[in-house]
């Protein structure tokens, strides 16, 4: 017994000298491996599609293995992690170092984020024709990142600006490939422009007319000017009534006044004489002048007093549009008609609509005719309130050829600021798709001016301001611009006022014609004016139009943007 509980104790004796160290003829046992990483708090940031390395320092770890892994699947076994994680999201990732002494597992975060390329547009059309000796004024949109961005200009491949604008001369015919590129070191981005140059000989001519159909009623005028024209300076103009050879017309546009009831036919023709070619363009206008009360739509029992139909929302881009919580969108309004039932829909429950920035309009209609009574006629709901004044310009349409469309003359109610001097009519912005989401959207103006609707990510996420329902990539909306009084009261940026105009306008906190307990403001229809500001006489209205009257913006507060929330008869409230 003895000797075979030597012969034991001899075999332990071999078998902890082979696991152990002996240390001043102390036996120890070897720890296992210990890691320490360079980031104390074991998250690491990257983006997506950039190789990141994290290398750890390890101690113990002599003759080690090493794995890294996600869930299941074993992305490197080398002592430090070189990785491409190709997706953005959180991803943990588990080190596990092996030694003979034992194994340590320790887990990490890696965030990764998506890469913040600059997107670049330029504004304007994808390709234009222009005579030798023009000037073309180019403007870039970026969208902006948190990353320093350069833009660089190149014309049929030399660079020639890195500013956000460029000019360029039509010196040389043929065809001009402009490239705007916006660079940083996530990447770039590119937008190309063609602008073919023609001898002004060589030009095509174009002057051509929204409606060649035309309607008034005996006593007014109707202004018929081209919707689009691109002629010679040295082109020259008739018009004429047919049958006559009497030429009551020398400009490319002509006031026609409708002065019997009937059926007329004017003719208008331009002619250009280059060398020895002759051009003749010619349009045919049929003019139709009816009684004044021809189509009047007296009251009924059943008549209400609010709208009863949306025939046309046509915003302009705004932070409110495309807005999937406070500006009550779903992503199905894809199409004008669903555009309009938004709008329906929307006002019916008195909640507002938004109608962007400058330009941006709605078109509402009534069961019935809405008499030129002795004082106001219409009230227009709102959200206006001290210091918070978007004007809207007013405008009103009387169903002339009684097919119960808005198809017919347009008449502006005068307001306060009509007749100032810095109020412009016929002011015309437009506006250009975004090339990317999150950015804002450009725009440039028939008096030489651009700008952009700035997009506010820290208070709305729709991918655009641009309506989802405009199929083009660039719209243009035309009306009254008044002058824009906000101003910054803080002088910091944090406290913007947006004051309110004298009278006539909607969306105004004005002292004159805004009833604060209803929110609404009122209006006469005796103050209806025609295209060139001279007064009008509508014995009635069937249609109401209400459009943005600014082009403006306050700062964190964003585009300045007429709300509407009802229209009224209001002879029938009195």
């Amino acid at each position: 017994m003895r000797k075979l509980t030597e012969i034991i104790m001899f075999g332990l004796a071999v078998v902890a000298a082979f696991s152990s160290c002996n240390i001043d003829e102390v036996l120890t046992t070897p720890p296992p491996p210990s890691i320490t990483f360079d980031n104390s708090t074991g998250i690491y940031t990257t983006k997506q599609g950039r190789e990141i390395t994290i290398a750890p320092s390890y101690t113990n770890a002599e003759g080690a293995t090493f794995s890294w892994s996600i869930g299941t699947e074993t992305i490197s076994t080398e002592p430090a992690l070189t990785f491409v994680f190709d997706n953005e999201g959180t991803f943990y990732v588990t080190l596990t170092v092996t030694t003979q002494a034992g194994q340590t597992r320790e887990d990490i975060r890696v965030d990764v984020t998506s890469l913040e390329i600059p997107t670049i547009t330029i504004m304007g059309s994808e390709s234009m024709t222009v005579a030798v000796g023009s000037v073309v004024d180019l403007v870039a949109s970026v969208r902006k990142t948190g990353l320093p961005t350069t833009i660089c200009w190149t014309l049929n491949g030399t660079t020639t600006s890195e500013q956000i604008t460029y000019r360029f001369a039509a010196q040389e015919c043929g065809s001009h490939s402009i490239i705007a590129t916006a660079t940083n070191e996530d990447g770039s981005h590119s937008d190309t422009v063609t602008i073919n140059v023609l001898q002004p000989e060589d030009m095509p001519l174009k002057w051509e007319f929204a409606h060649t159909e035309l309607h008034t009623v005996e006593g007014r005028r109707i202004l018929i000017h081209p919707s689009e024209s691109s002629v010679p300076d040295n082109t020259t103009y008739t018009w004429q009534i047919e049958g006559s050879e009497e030429i009551i017309g020398h400009e490319s546009h002509f006031i026609y006044n409708a002065t019997k009831v009937g059926l007329q036919r004017l003719i208008a023709t331009a002619t250009l004489n280059t060398n020895d070619n002759t051009t003749t363009l010619n349009n045919i206008f049929n003019i139709e002048v009816l009684a004044e009360d021809t189509y009047f739509r007296p009251i009924t029992e059943t008549s209400t007093p609010n709208q009863n139909k949306v025939y046309d929302y046509t915003p302009a881009p705004g932070q409110f549009i495309n807005e999937l919580k406070t500006g009550g969108f779903d992503g199905t309004q894809t199409t004008p008609v669903a555009a309009c039932s938004y709008a329906e829909e929307r006002m019916a429950k008195g909640n507002w609509v938004s109608l962007g920035g400058f330009g941006g309009y709605i078109v509402v209609g009534f069961d019935h005719s809405i008499a030129n009574g002795d004082s106001h006629d219409i009230a227009i709901k709102c959200n206006a309130f001290n210091g918070s004044s978007e004007p809207g310009i007013v405008w009103v349409m009387q169903d002339e050829n009684g097919n119960s469309l808005p198809d017919d003359t347009w008449y502006e109610l005068k307001g306060s600021d009509t007749h100032a001097e810095s109020t412009i009519r016929e002011y015309s912005v437009t506006y250009y798709r975004p090339s990317g989401a999150g950015m804002s959207v450009g725009w440039t103006d028939n008096q030489g001016g651009n700008g952009e609707v700035d997009y506010l990510a820290q208070f709305h996420s729709q991918d655009y301001y641009y309506p989802a329902w405009i199929e083009a990539d660039s719209y243009t909306l035309t009306g009254t611009r008044l002058e824009a009084r906000n101003y910054d009261k803080s002088g910091n940026g944090s406290n913007w006022v947006q004051p309110h105009y004298d009278w006539g306008y909607a969306d105004n906190f004005s002292s004159t014609d805004y009833i604060s307990a209803d929110k609404v403001n009122l209006f006469d229809i005796s103050n209806a004016i025609d295209f060139d500001g001279a007064e009008i006489s509508l014995s009635h209205i069937d249609f109401v139009k209400v459009q943005c009257g600014v082009n403006a913006k306050s700062g964190w507060v964003g585009e300045l943007s007429t709300e509407v929330s009802g229209f009224v008869d209001y002879n029938l409230k009195k």
